[in-house]
């Protein structure tokens, strides 16, 4: 979970790291370190990225459900001793797993294959504007698709929990915010 909110961070922040590098703060041009580090974070979470949804997990894509109370079944399975599930809660947990990877993955290598036919468009030149909308117009259809499948397994896995068990969840993941 760090990890992911790292990553996170890190592309948040590339973009204006390498804004700030290329002088458009205050018209003055950046140290060239920085500018390389901030393009090389961003390659780091690009990779990060591609290698998570190829996997079938999610890259964050269902905190807003999470971190609110709705668990996923990968987190739920691995703090299974912390939430005390039953064999048959964690029979039922990973047959949820297995179907949402069936679904994900798939749709991940679909998505994965968009945004490198994005990458292609550019580098074989001469990308339209036309065409640039039609290639992000698919991958935003297909990181939405997506993203909908995690926060569906969400909504199962919760209730698969009791209450207690959602709360044990939500302190062990979300250390800090309020429960939900």
């Amino acid at each position: 979970m760090r990890i992911l909110i790292v990553l996170a961070g890190l592309l948040a922040a590339a973009p204006l790291a390498a804004q700030t590098q290329h002088g458009t703060d205050s018209g003055h041009h950046g140290h060239a370190g920085g500018h390389a580090q901030g393009q090389q974070e961003a390659q780091a979470c690009e990779e990060s990225f591609d290698k998570v949804i190829a996997e079938g997990r999610g890259f964050g894509m269902a905190f807003a459900a999470d971190r609110n109370g709705y668990p996923g079944p990968l987190h739920v399975l691995e703090l299974r001793e912390a939430l005390q599930l039953t064999l048959d809660q964690q029979a039922r947990v990973r047959s949820l797993l297995s179907a949402m990877f069936a679904e994900s993955r798939p749709k991940g290598a679909e998505l994965l294959a968009a945004e490198a036919g994005l990458r292609r468009l550019f580098e074989r030149g001469g990308p339209t504007e036309e065409s640039v909308r039609a290639h992000v117009m698919q991958i935003e259809r297909l990181r939405g698709e997506l993203r909908l499948v995690h926060l569906r397994y969400h909504l199962k896995t919760r209730e698969l929990l009791t209450d207690q068990q959602r709360a044990t969840y939500h302190r062990r993941r979300w250390a800090g915010a309020p429960a939900r």
